[in-house]
C-alpha cells in the first residue's frame, strides 16, 4: 500500500505542477477565445443571442442617447479587443482594464430586465439570466490572470516553494517588485 501511495503522490505532484505551470496561460487563452468569439458575433446583426439585450441595456444606461446601431458595433469591437489582448498576451493591463470596465455593465440586465432574466427572481434565472450570471466566472478568471501581470504565479506546492526560496532566497528588490 505504501508504494501505491508513493506512486499516487508522484503522479499528483506532476499533474498539479503541470496545472500550476500552464493553468493561467490556458485560462487566458480560453477567456480570449470567448471574448473574441462573442465579440465577432455582434458584428453580424441578428446572429448574437445577446445582441438585443446588450443594446437595450446600453440604451437604458445612456437614457436612449446611444442607439443600437452605434452601441452594438462598439461593444463588438470592445469585446474583440479584449479577446485579442488575452489571446496574444500583449497589453494585458489595458486588456484587463477593458474587461473589468465592461463586466459591471454585463450584470445590469439582471436589474434592468428582471422579468427577462429570471423565471422566478432571484433564484431561478432564465437562459439569458444564466448567460449573465456566468460572467462571475469570467471576472474570477480575469482576476487570476491579473494577479500574474507583475510576475505573480501559481505555485503547485507552496511548502516546496517556501523551502526552495530559503535555499535560494529571492532578493527583496525582486520580491517587492512582484
Amino acid at each position: 500500500m505504501g508504494r501505491l501511495r508513493l506512486l499516487f503522490d508522484a503522479a499528483d505532484a506532476r499533474i498539479t505542477g503541470w496545472m500550476a505551470d500552464n493553468g493561467v496561460t490556458l485560462t487566458r487563452i480560453a477567456l480570449g477565445v470567448v471574448f473574441f468569439w462573442f465579440g465577432v458575433l455582434k458584428f453580424f446583426p441578428g446572429v448574437s443571442s445577446a445582441e438585443n439585450l446588450a443594446a437595450r441595456t446600453i440604451s437604458t444606461l445612456t437614457f436612449g442617447l446611444v442607439p443600437p446601431e452605434v452601441s452594438v458595433p462598439v461593444l463588438a469591437a470592445w469585446e474583440c479587443a479584449i479577446g485579442l489582448g488575452l489571446l496574444t498576451g500583449r497589453f494585458l493591463r489595458a486588456t484587463l482594464l477593458l474587461l473589468f470596465l465592461q463586466m459591471p455593465g454585463t450584470m445590469l440586465p439582471l436589474f434592468f430586465f428582471p422579468s427577462e432574466t429570471f423565471a422566478r427572481a432571484p433564484l431561478v434565472p432564465t437562459l439569458e439570466g444564466q448567460y449573465i450570471i456566468k460572467n462571475f466566472v469570467l471576472i474570477g478568471a480575469g482576476i487570476v490572470i491579473g494577479a500574474t501581470v507583475r510576475g505573480g504565479r501559481v505555485v503547485a506546492d507552496p511548502e516546496a516553494a517556501h523551502v526552495a526560496e530559503q535555499i535560494t532566497p529571492v532578493p527583496p528588490s525582486v520580491r517587492d517588485a512582484v
